[in-house]
C-alpha cells in the first residue's frame, strides 16, 4: 500500500495565488483550460514545452497572457529559412571607441516565444539548445547568463510540412512537455467571437510576479513521491524500451526507440506539478497517467511499418499506460 505524505503548507500558500492567476488568464484566454495547465506546469517544474496546433488557435496569445500574467519578460522569436542564429542570441560589434560590444538578442527574457520553430534550419534551430539546457550562451568564447527564471515555449503548425526542418531528436528531447492544441467547442468559440469582435479586446495584467514562480517550483520539488509510485515511472519508461518484457509483444515491431532516462526524470517533476496544482502535496499514479502523454508523445519513436498501419506514438504510449501495473 502506498503511504502518502504531504506537504500541506507550501502547496496551500500557493492556492489562492493560482487561483487569482487561472482567473486573470481566463480573462483573454478562452477554454484551453488543460493546456494553460500544461504551460504553467512546465513553467513550474522548470521546463520547456512545445506546443503544436494549426493556426489561428491563439497559442501566440496564450503564451503572451501567461507572461503578463506572471509579470515575466517577454520575447517572441518569429522563426523563418533566413533567422541565424545571431538573431537570437546577440552579436558583437565595434563600438565607438573600437572595442567589441556584446548586443544582447531577444533570448534575453523571461519567457521565449519560439513561434513555428520548425521554419528555420538545424543550425539557428540548434542555437536555442544551449539556452534550453544550461540557462546560458556562449558568444565569443565569454558565457552570458540568462535571466531567472527562463522558459522556451515553441509552436509548431502539424499541417504544413512544406519548407519546414523537423527538429533534431536531441532538441526535441530537451522539451517536458509536446502539448497538442485542439479547436473549441461551439460555445467557447461563440465567446472567443464576442471577446474578440468587441470594442476593447481584453488583456492580462499582473497577479504574481517571478518570486511567486522560484516558490512554487521549489515547493514542486518538495512534493513528496512514494518509492512504488517511483517504480510504476521507471516501469512505464522501460515500457517504452522492452514492450515485450511487460506483455506488449504486438509492440515491439512498432517502437523504433524508447524514452530516455530525461522522460522518468521529466514525468517525475511534472507529476509533481500536477499534484501540486491539484492542490496536494503528494503525488498518486493519476498524476502520473494525466501528464504522462504529453511528457512521452514526442519521446518514443515508432517504427516504418507502425507509420505505414497509422499507429501514432499517442497510441503507443495510451496502449503501454493501459497495461503497465498501477501500484
Amino acid at each position: 500500500m502506498i503511504s502518502y505524505k504531504s506537504d500541506v503548507e507550501a502547496v496551500d500558500a500557493f492556492v489562492e495565488k493560482y487561483n487569482t492567476l487561472r482567473a486573470e488568464i481566463a480573462k483573454v484566454i478562452v477554454g484551453q483550460d488543460e493546456v494553460v495547465q500544461r504551460v504553467l506546469i512546465s513553467i513550474f517544474s522548470r521546463g520547456h514545452g512545445l506546443l503544436v496546433g494549426v493556426p489561428g488557435l491563439a497559442k501566440t496569445l496564450l503564451v503572451n497572457t501567461i507572461s503578463r500574467a506572471l509579470g515575466l519578460s517577454y520575447s517572441r522569436i518569429q522563426f523563418t529559412p533566413d533567422l541565424m542564429p545571431s538573431d537570437i542570441i546577440g552579436t558583437e560589434i565595434l563600438d565607438e571607441e573600437r572595442k567589441f560590444k556584446f548586443i544582447r538578442g531577444p533570448v534575453f527574457a523571461n519567457i521565449i516565444l519560439a513561434d513555428e520553430i520548425n521554419r528555420t534550419p538545424p543550425k539557428t534551430q540548434s542555437a536555442l539548445l544551449e539556452a534550453m539546457q544550461e540557462k546560458a550562451i556562449t558568444v565569443a568564447g565569454k558565457n552570458y547568463k540568462l535571466s531567472e527564471p527562463f522558459f522556451v515555449l515553441a509552436t509548431q503548425n502539424p499541417i504544413e510540412q512544406e519548407g519546414t526542418y523537423p527538429l533534431p531528436e536531441a532538441q526535441v528531447d530537451r522539451f517536458m512537455l509536446k502539448v497538442i492544441v485542439g479547436y473549441p467547442d461551439k460555445q467557447e468559440e461563440l465567446t472567443i467571437m464576442d471577446r474578440m469582435t468587441a470594442e476593447s479586446v481584453p488583456t492580462a495584467g499582473q497577479v504574481v510576479g517571478p518570486e511567486d514562480i522560484i516558490a512554487a517550483r521549489e515547493a514542486v520539488r518538495a512534493i513528496y513521491v512514494d518509492p512504488k509510485i517511483k517504480q510504476y515511472i521507471v516501469d512505464v519508461v522501460f515500457a517504452t524500451r522492452e514492450p515485450a518484457t511487460y506483455g506488449m509483444k504486438d509492440l515491439a515491431g512498432m517502437i523504433a526507440y524508447g524514452a530516455s532516462p530525461r522522460a522518468s526524470i521529466f514525468l517525475s517533476l511534472a507529476a509533481k506539478a500536477h499534484a501540486f496544482l491539484r492542490h496536494r502535496g503528494y503525488v498518486t499514479p493519476e498524476d502520473v497517467k494525466a501528464i504522462g502523454p504529453d511528457v512521452l508523445r514526442h519521446r518514443v519513436i515508432v517504427t516504418y511499418e507502425a507509420e505505414a498501419e497509422e499507429v501514432t506514438s499517442d497510441q503507443v504510449v495510451r496502449q503501454i499506460f493501459d497495461h503497465v501495473e498501477i501500484p
